[in-house]
This record gives C-alpha cells, structure tokens and sequence, in this order.
C-alpha cells in the first residue's frame, strides 16, 4: 500500500494563513502551485477568520462569542459563531471548486490546518474571563470537543476532494502552556504550568481521535519532551529558529517520523531579496551540526517560516520555497 504522505516528503506546501481576503483566489492559486494544496486561511477577513477562530468554530457542543478581550467559550453561540461558520464554509467550497477546475477530484494529498488543543487552551477564555488552560478539567473538555470536531471536518474535506487529508495541528503555545507564561486575568491567579506528559496526553487525544496522518506545526520555543510523547507522523517547524538546544530534539524527530518540514522562506517581504542558496543555508547547516547526512535534506518538505498573511502575495513565498528545495537536492548530492 502507497504511504498518502508520499507527495508531502521532499515537496513544498504552505503552512495555512495566507493574504487577501478572496478564498476563491487563494484556493485557485495554493492548487494551481502545489502538488500538496491546503486550505487557505484568511484572518485579514477580521474576526472570526484567524487561527484561535476557526478552532473555536470547530468545537462541538461548545458556543463561543466574542468578549471585550478574546474569544470566550462556554456561553450561547452569538455573531462571531455564525460568521466563523461562514467563513470556513467559504473556504470549503472555493478549494472544492478550485480542486473540481484543476481535474484533481479523485486524488493526490491535501492538508488542513487548525490551531491544537494546547494552544486553544491558552487562546480561549472561559465564562469568568480566565484562560482555559487555567483549568485542567475544561482543558480535556476542548480537547475531546476538537477531536470530534477534527473527525467531522476531515471526513468533509475527504468526501468533497476525493483526496487524501493530512491534518496540521498548528501548536505556537505549546511552551507557554508547559512553562506557565500564558497570561492570566489578573497577575495574583496565575495560570499554572501543565506538566509536559499531561499536556502530552492532551494533545495525542486529539492526534489519536482523528482518522488521518497528523503533523505538528511549531513556530515557537519547542518542548522536545512533549513532542516525542506525542504519536504525530512529522513536524513543520521554522529552521531559521532552531538553536544548539533544539538539535537533540530535531535529530530524533529527524530520523523516527516520515515529515520533517524545514520553514526556510520568508513569510513576509525583505528589505533586500536573498538568494536561494541563503535561504537553504540554515538547513544544510542544521543536518551538519546535528549529525544527519545531507542525502536526508531530499526528504525535507520546504515551507514558509510561518503563516503568511501581511505578504503582498503568496505566490512569490511558494515560488521562493520551490528553489530552496532545488539547492536543497543539489546540496544533498555532496
């Protein structure tokens, strides 16, 4: 049997939120250029389109709104619910159609991305205004909320494309919940730390629920430990981050997992364009110091190092990571 992550492995893809404000133009264009398309988001839309949006809109039996200061769950569904709705309804049909268009109905990999459990907990409030993650019980309730919402959302995207999903579980306050600096309501409560095997159990919960390859996206400070705790099929992380204390962590997740996603490209415009070469630079110079042999960057799905919505366009960002991932097969050569 063919692995469905196939296509993924030594490929490019986005890592979700993209400019503009057009789903039909995003999805037409993310289609057109990748072989692993994913769906576009979009959170210069406003509220109810970004990453912690979509995720709440995702939860089952679990209204949210909108408060003076965030996202709150726990109380009857209002305006934001419905327009979150929306807007990811929107999103569907323009990859649909786009998908329908481009003659891939039937086929090929595509990938999904929504904000994990673990940084959920960390975005959304409560009905008393503190964060989720506050409270350990409310924590596995969003978490078992989530999966089955995950499930629903990934047997609609299979059933309308007729394709293969890979689920990207976007965690950037993975730390913060682990190390305890999620910000609290009032700095006398603060929000404890969650123990990294607990926050660990937390996120496999919703990895384990879903019936799809999962990957990590971590853009973040890293805990390693939670990350070999967790049963994912690879990781996007950003490569120009990564530090001397990251190469344990990203050796074995490097040589025990089938993606390994090097963010090499710019996210948002420079000054002055680099070249390819610079921009592959960081890779090759990780699997040096860490120890991995270069025929391995061959292997390596290319990526933005993040999201890229203030870009004035995401067709150059992908441009720019297909001729990283060319220096990338020249370098594994040597």
């Amino acid at each position: 049997m063919s692995d469905p992550l196939a296509p993924l492995v030594g490929g490019v893809t986005g890592i979700g939120s993209v400019p503009g404000t057009d789903p039909r133009e995003a999805a037409a264009t993310v289609v057109g250029e990748l072989e692993v398309p994913f769906l576009p988001e979009l959170p210069n839309r406003g509220i109810g389109a970004d990453m912690i949006g979509r995720g709440a809109g995702l939860l089952v039996d679990i209204g949210f709104d909108v408060s003076t200061t965030g996202y709150r769950i726990g109380v009857p569904d209002g305006r934001v619910a419905r327009l979150t709705a929306d807007y990811l309804e929107r999103d569907l049909d323009a990859l649909e159609e786009a998908y329908e268009v481009a003659r891939r109905r039937g086929g090929g990999l595509v990938k999904t991305q929504v904000a994990g459990p673990l940084t959920l907990a960390a975005g959304l409030e409560l009905p008393n205004g503190h964060r989720v993650a506050r409270d350990r019980g409310a924590m596995r309730d969003v978490a078992a909320s989530l999966a089955e919402g995950l499930v629903r959302h990934v047997a609609d995207l299979r059933r309308r494309l007729g394709a293969d999903v890979v689920l990207q579980l976007d965690e950037p306050s993975l730390w913060s919940v682990v190390h305890g600096t999620v910000p609290a309501l009032t700095k006398l409560d603060p929000v404890r730390a969650v123990p990294a095997p607990e926050a660990a159990e937390i996120l496999a919960s919703v990895v384990e629920a879903v019936d799809a390859p999962v990957l990590l996206h971590l853009c973040g400070r890293i805990d390693w430990d939670v990350v070999r705790r967790v049963p994912i099929d690879g990781a996007l992380l950003d490569a120009t981050r990564l530090t001397a204390t990251d190469y344990e962590g990203f050796g074995e997740l490097a040589e025990s997992r089938t993606v390994v996603g090097l963010g090499l490209a710019p996210a948002t415009p420079a000054p002055r364009r680099r070249s390819p070469a610079d921009l592959a630079a960081p890779a090759i110079r990780l699997y040096d110091e860490v120890g991995l042999p270069r025929r391995d960057l061959t292997r390596a799905t290319v990526t933005p190092v993040c999201g890229s919505p203030g870009s004035p366009g995401i067709r150059p960002i992908l441009d720019a990571c297909k001729e990283i991932r060319a220096v990338l097969a020249e370098a594994s050569a040597e």
